[in-house]
C-alpha cells in the first residue's frame, strides 16, 4: 500500500513521488500547445487481472505478445499515457507533461481534435466495471491537485474520461468511476490546499 495521502508537486514536467518508467512513446507537443484538459483512463492486461508489469510492458514497447492470447489484438499498437495509478495507489509516470503521450487516439474535445496534444492522459488500473481504490481516488484527487496547480490552462471544468472524448470508440474510464466521489474530494482537497 501506498501512502495515499501524499502530497504531489510537478517539477519540470515530472511528478515528484512517482516512479519513472521511460517510454519511447511520446513525442514534443506542437509550438505552443500546452496542457488544458485532463483525461481519465483505464487499464488492466491482460484484461480484468491486476498487479503484474504487462502495463508497464505495454507502454514500453517491452510487452511479449507470446504470453497471453489477448496480447495478440494489441500486437504492435504503441502507446502510452503520462501516468498509471495502480491499484493500491502507486503512480508510474511514462512521459513528461511538456511532452505528448500518446494516449488519446482519435478524438475530439470541444471542436478540436487530436487531444493528446493538448492533454494529459491517466490511467487507472482497472476496468469499467469493477470498483476503484479508495487509494486511486485519494492519489487521483492530490495528482490533479498537483497538476491543476501547475498547469493554468487546466481547470476542473476540463477533465473527462476517454469515453467523453471518443465517443463510440472509447467506453473508460466506464461507470465503475465515481465522478461525484472524485470531484467532491477533489474540490475539498483544493479548499484544504488554498485554507
Amino acid at each position: 500500500m501506498v501512502d495515499s495521502a501524499r502530497q504531489y508537486q510537478v517539477v519540470s514536467g515530472w511528478l515528484s513521488g512517482a516512479r519513472r518508467v521511460p517510454s519511447a512513446n511520446f513525442e514534443p507537443r506542437p509550438p505552443g500547445a500546452e496542457p488544458e484538459l485532463l483525461v481519465i483512463h483505464n487499464i488492466s492486461l491482460p484484461p480484468g487481472q491486476f498487479d503484474g508489469d504487462c502495463i508497464e510492458q505495454f507502454f514500453t514497447n517491452e510487452l511479449n505478445w507470446d504470453a497471453h492470447p489477448f496480447f495478440d489484438e494489441i500486437r504492435g499498437v504503441r502507446v502510452s499515457a503520462h501516468l498509471l495509478i495502480r491499484r493500491e495507489g502507486e503512480v508510474v509516470q511514462f512521459v513528461s507533461f511538456e511532452d505528448r503521450a500518446w494516449h488519446a487516439g482519435v478524438s475530439s474535445y470541444c471542436g478540436r481534435d487530436n487531444c493528446n496534444d493538448f492533454s494529459i492522459g491517466i490511467e487507472l488500473e482497472g476496468t469499467d466495471q469493477l470498483p476503484y481504490t479508495d487509494d486511486q481516488y485519494a492519489v487521483l484527487q492530490r495528482v490533479t491537485a498537483a497538476l491543476l496547480a501547475a498547469y493554468p490552462r487546466l481547470c476542473a471544468e476540463h477533465i473527462v474520461g476517454h469515453c467523453d472524448i471518443a465517443p463510440g470508440r472509447k467506453t473508460d474510464p466506464g461507470s465503475a468511476f465515481d465522478w461525484q466521489r472524485y470531484r467532491s474530494g477533489l474540490s475539498a482537497f483544493a479548499e484544504d490546499m488554498s485554507a
